[in-house]
């Protein structure tokens, strides 16, 4: 008898996995949906969690790799993971997620949108294929958000500020995303700071580094520019606004975020 083939779908916290999941509920009633947990994730992260369990009609498996945060900075010499050196993404996600499908055959439904170039991230694992709903039934940006708004979920409460989900302290994010986590969440904020003073000295005291979140500058440098970054940031949001008066906040929000910082987020992270 051939081995039982698993159908798996990873909720990021973000609204294209959210719609997906929602999209595919009905369509494959055997999927089993999983978030990786690396601890660090935004409360509002967590409440969307919670409110996707309840229309889906079952839980969301929570994987993490069985160690902190704190663990895997020490096992890198307090070297803080950063668009070179994403050793979170690897140990603290994709890692997880493997060792839960382990190795039987297992058919992974990632979030791609029909509108986007990218691929997301692609198990190399040969028990794993995948496959991308939105792309074969050519379901776009407005499709998802459709997808979300008839279903009463809606968005993730942290898109009044932030467009991508990911850890509280990820380093993919846009100086303004940084004053918007000073804001709402200034005990977060000041725990990313302690993490980049401790892995700043660390660093610096084995090879002359330093480490910071936020590419350029460290966190105690750049809320100090807090007046000015808000500044640049809210002027442009008033342009585009002005530019696209029937556009949805979240839709400008995410281009003007995209035109202060074009940097691709996390492909296992944000989708």
């Amino acid at each position: 008898m051939p081995d039982k083939v698993r159908h798996v779908l990873g909720i990021s916290g973000g609204k294209d996995s959210a719609a997906l999941a929602i999209h595919m509920r009905d369509r494959v009633p055997e999927m089993e949906y999983f978030f990786c947990d690396t601890g660090a994730e935004l409360p509002e992260t967590y409440e969307y969690l919670t409110k996707l369990e309840a229309f889906l009609g079952k839980p969301i498996a929570r994987l993490n790799s069985g160690r902190t945060f704190d663990h895997w900075l020490t096992v890198f010499r307090g070297a803080l993971p950063s668009p070179q050196m994403r050793w979170c993404t690897n140990y603290m996600k994709l890692k997880p997620l493997e060792a839960w499908i382990g190795e039987e055959p297992a058919i992974s439904y990632v979030a791609i949108r029909a509108d986007e170039p990218r691929e997301g991230y692609v198990s190399t694992k040969p028990n794993i294929t995948t496959q991308f709903p939105f792309k074969a039934a050519n379901i776009d940006f407005e499709g998802v958000k459709r997808i979300l708004a008839d279903a009463g979920v809606g968005l993730p409460g942290y898109y009044e500020w932030r467009t991508r989900s990911g850890c509280y302290f990820c380093f993919f994010q846009r100086k303004s995303e940084w004053v918007g986590l000073s804001e709402r969440h200034p005990e977060l904020f000041q725990k990313a700071v302690e993490y980049e003073e401790k892995a700043s000295f660390e660093a610096t005291a084995m090879a002359g580094r330093q480490y910071s979140w936020s590419q350029g500058e460290t966190l105690i440098h750049l809320i100090e520019r807090k007046e000015e970054i808000l500044a640049r940031h809210e002027k442009a949001l008033a342009r585009e606004m002005d530019n696209r008066r029937s556009a949805a906040l979240v839709d400008v929000l995410a281009d003007v975020l995209d035109d202060e910082d074009d940097t691709l987020p996390c492909q296992a992270c944000n989708l």
